[in-house]
C-alpha cells in the first residue's frame, strides 16, 4: 500500500474521520442512488467503517500524550541498568523473544518469526548521535547473521548518520516511538 493512500491517511488519522467518510458515503448513496441500488451504495462504505473501528481500538488502548511525556522524562533520567529493564519489557509486550547480548555494538538481540533484530541503545542519552555507533551496528549485525537493527535515542540523530541508517536499513527509534515503547 502506498504512504499516502487513502486508507494510509485514515489509518494516521482520528477515528471519527473514517466514521464520517461511513456517513458521507450512505447519505450520498441515499440521495443520489435509486431505491433498489441504496443497499449497495451503503456497503461501499464498509471498508472505511473497518479502519474506523481499527483506528478507535487502536486510539483507545494508547497511552495519553501526558503518559508519553513523562515516560520520556523519566528515561533521560534513569540508569542503564533501569533502561535496560524497560526496553526489554518493551519489546517482549510486542510478542519479541528478547535475549540481552553482551557486544559493545547491540544491547539486544529480538527474535520474532524467524527473523532476528539487534538492538543498540546503550548511547541513549547521548544528546547528538553520529556514525560511529550506527557503522558498529551494522557489524554487530553482519557478525551475528541478524536481518534487522534498531538504534534507541533521545538525542538528535546528524543528517550523515540519518542518511547512512536508512541505506542501512537501520531503524531509529527516536523520542516518541521510544516513549511508546516504554511505556507500560
Amino acid at each position: 500500500m502506498a504512504k499516502n493512500s487513502l486508507f494510509a491517511v485514515l489509518l494516521r488519522s482520528p477515528w471519527w474521520m473514517s466514521i464520517g467518510l461511513v456517513a458521507a458515503i450512505a447519505l450520498a448513496a441515499r440521495a443520489l442512488l435509486p431505491a433498489p441500488y441504496v443497499v449497495f451504495g451503503v456497503i461501499g462504505g464498509f471498508p472505511f467503517l473497518v479502519i474506523g473501528l481499527m483506528v478507535a481500538w487502536r486510539q483507545w488502548r494508547a497511552p495519553s500524550p501526558v503518559r508519553l511525556a513523562e515516560a520520556l522524562q523519566a528515561a533521560g533520567t534513569m540508569a542503564w541498568r533501569d533502561f535496560s529493564s524497560a526496553v526489554e519489557q518493551g519489546f517482549a509486550r510486542q510478542g519479541y523473544a528478547v535475549t540481552r547480548l553482551n557486544n559493545p555494538a547491540a544491547d539486544f538481540q529480538l527474535d520474532k518469526g524467524g527473523r532476528s533484530t539487534l538492538v543498540s541503545c546503550k548511547r541513549w542519552k547521548a544528546a547528538s548521535h553520529g556514525l560511529e555507533p550506527l557503522r558498529d551496528l551494522v557489524a554487530a549485525q553482519a557478525a551475528q547473521g541478524a536481518q534487522h537493527s534498531i538504534y534507541l535515542s533521545l538525542g538528535s540523530v546528524t543528517d550523515n548518520a540519518r542518511r547512512f541508517a536508512q541505506t542501512q536499513g537501520i531503524v531509529l527509534l527516536s523520542e516518541n516511538e521510544l516513549a511508546q515503547l516504554i511505556v507500560d
